[in-house]
């Protein structure tokens, strides 16, 4: 491997920066799910009519992360973050003053789709800057910004929100965007694509049915994560009935169940990636119903809320494993990773809301994240079956 381009103060600093845009990205996208009730409020309609916001920013991401990263392949990647930071800050800017539900929602499709595009980017950026060996450190420095998001920036955020207005809320990560544009441009050094990619090696990655399987793990089980979370402050207020300031403490809970989660969960997979997402996928159908009863005491619902961040720690093996499995078309893998997270953001939401429009209450959602985690074990076992069938299990194993 070549040494390093770049020397290790300016890789400090443009990584300081790249994880800022992901903080950015995680206030986004997770702010406005603790602050769903505030929205029907203002718009007056039902909190499932109000999750389409989330949704909306998932179809986003679904579009915008194989459609940037494409239209980008030849462009200076410095270039590239800063057209997606400013992308991010015109749709939060419109988000913030949207006079409807609808046109709100419309701004949360584009607010999503600079979203996997922005990681793909500058994860790519990170990996170019690491010195041999130090590949993962970076671009899991690059990933912290989005952990830091969830439990520092969505407890803040919603407490904003409840005491002034989400409005401004959206109006403070536009302003965080735009202050992310101009770092980018003075600390990120220029980063020339020198090896652009074939686009027929990119899709060629879509006829793997092995890479589908190992993604439907992300379309369909993590939609169980997004069922609980998107509703989890409408839980605390109606079925808790604990003070606004707990829902703050439940999304920190969250994030920091996310963070350790991911810790403990990569250990054990650099052991055995395939048992352990197997293992962590039936948990999370136990934590998904523990939920339902949990929801009548805040403490115990903290502890449920912090083992459902944990789950998401499957997150990083699942990608690892799809990178195992297909040797070329890394950034079409990419793509389809934020697609695979995003539409589960969608599914999340819609089914929890359907269950909510048939007379559920808020914490039975529960129970559809139990069958969507199902879904994702399923989903698991149809990859096992494949990696048997073409011999892969131990390749996988001992990546």
């Amino acid at each position: 491997m070549s040494a390093p381009l770049y020397n290790q103060n300016t890789s400090v600093w443009a990584i300081l920066v790249m994880a800022l845009g992901t903080f950015v990205l995680g206030l986004t996208e997770f702010s406005s799910m603790s602050m769903l009730p505030l929205i029907a409020e203002t718009y007056n309609v039902t909190p499932a009519m109000a999750g389409n916001v989330i949704s909306g920013y998932a179809i986003g991401v679904v579009i915008g992360a194989p459609l940037f990263m494409l239209l980008t392949n030849k462009t200076n990647r410095r270039t590239s973050l800063m057209l997606f930071v400013v992308m991010m800050f015109v749709a939060n800017t419109l988000s913030a003053i949207a006079s409807s539900l609808p046109e709100l929602v419309f701004y949360r499709v584009l607010s999503g789709l600079p979203h996997g595009a922005y990681f793909g980017t500058a994860l790519l950026v990170a990996a170019n800057m690491a010195p041999q060996g130090k590949r993962a450190s970076y671009m899991a420095k690059v990933f912290a910004g989005l952990t830091i998001a969830t439990i520092v920036g969505v407890p803040m955020a919603t407490l904003i929100g409840q005491n002034m207005s989400w409005r401004v809320c959206m109006a403070i990560v536009a302003v965080l965007a735009l202050m992310t544009m101009v770092l980018i441009y003075y600390l990120v050094p220029s980063s020339p694509v020198t090896k652009p990619t074939r686009l027929k090696e990119e899709f060629g990655v879509l006829k793997n049915k092995l890479v589908w399987s190992i993604s439907g793990i992300i379309f369909v089980g993590f939609g169980g994560v997004f069922c609980i979370y998107t509703y989890l402050a409408d839980t605390i207020l109606t079925v808790t009935k604990t003070p606004e300031v707990t829902i703050s403490v439940a999304m920190m809970m969250f994030g920091i169940g996310t963070t350790i989660g991911n810790w403990f969960i990569s250990k054990m997979a650099d052991h055995s990636p395939i048992s352990t997402t197997g293992i962590a996928l039936l948990c999370s159908v136990g934590i998904a119903v523990m939920y339902v009863f949990a929801a009548t005491n805040i403490w115990w619902l903290y502890i449920t809320v912090f083992l459902l961040g944990a789950s998401v720690g499957i997150a990083a093996v699942i990608q690892s494993m799809l990178l195992d499995v297909s040797p070329t078309g890394h950034a079409m893998i990419g793509a389809l990773v934020q697609c695979a997270f995003n539409t589960a953001n969608a599914i999340g939401p819609m089914v929890g809301g359907a269950m909510l429009a048939s007379g559920a209450s808020f914490n039975q959602t529960g129970y559809a994240a139990a069958f969507l985690f199902l879904g994702g074990l399923l989903m698991w076992a149809l990859s096992c079956f494949q990696m048997r069938k073409r011999n892969l299990l131990a390749a996988v194993s001992q990546a």
